[in-house]
């Protein structure tokens, strides 16, 4: 009785996935309405995360920290959607595998490519164009990781194809970069809202 019960609750819950999966293969990470399927780093940091309207905000007042966030689930070879507003100045970051961060930057006055700047490999690559949008805007990324190789694409500009990075970039969870881990949200730097996560894993 037990088995048979386990197995449905399976069987419930792949098709769920599958009802959620969109046309392309992509599920959502982020359900829209609270942080189910996500923890804080560190369980005793503060949590500066909300939901509201389909919205994960993290809000982090000047002189403050908050907390990273990170999925329950972790990922190998994937490509993951997403849109962020990210005002002018602020700080945050989209962690691959928990280990590879795309730098999230309201740097849109700077308009220069730097290892640093908003859809760079925080401290390994800069970005082959700059494109940020302003910070009233919200932006799209869509990033793919396979083995050592990640492309990203920015507001529609590709700005990283196939990069070779065989190690963390800095603040990754740990250093096993060639095995799964999760995506996790930098939230100790400063405000970000993110919306629409979707993942596809890949073989």
């Amino acid at each position: 009785m037990k088995k048979t019960l386990l197995t449905l609750t399976l069987l419930t819950a792949a098709l769920s996935i599958a009802i959620a999966a969109d046309k392309d293969g992509f599920r959502p990470i982020f359900n829209g309405k609270d942080t189910t399927g996500w923890h804080l780093r560190k369980a005793d940091g503060p949590n500066s995360w909300t939901v509201e309207k389909g919205i994960l905000k993290n809000t982090v007042n000047k002189g403050e920290h908050g907390t990273d966030l990170v999925t329950e689930e972790k990922f190998k070879n994937f490509t993951v959607r997403y849109e962020f507003l990210v005002p002018d100045n602020s700080n945050s970051g989209f962690y691959l595998r928990g280990r590879h961060e795309i730098q999230i930057l309201g740097d849109f006055a700077s308009a220069k490519a730097t290892p640093s700047c908003n859809g760079s490999l925080y401290s390994f690559k800069a970005p082959d164009k700059f494109v940020s949008k302003p910070g009233d805007e919200w932006q799209t990324a869509e990033a793919t990781i396979i083995g050592d190789k990640i492309t990203v694409t920015l507001n529609g500009v590709k700005i990283h194809d196939n990069v070779e990075c065989r190690k963390g970039t800095g603040g990754q969870l740990d250093n096993d970069v060639d095995q799964p881990g999760p995506i996790f949200l930098q939230g100790d730097h400063g405000t970000v809202c993110f919306r629409n996560l979707r993942i596809k894993e890949l073989k």
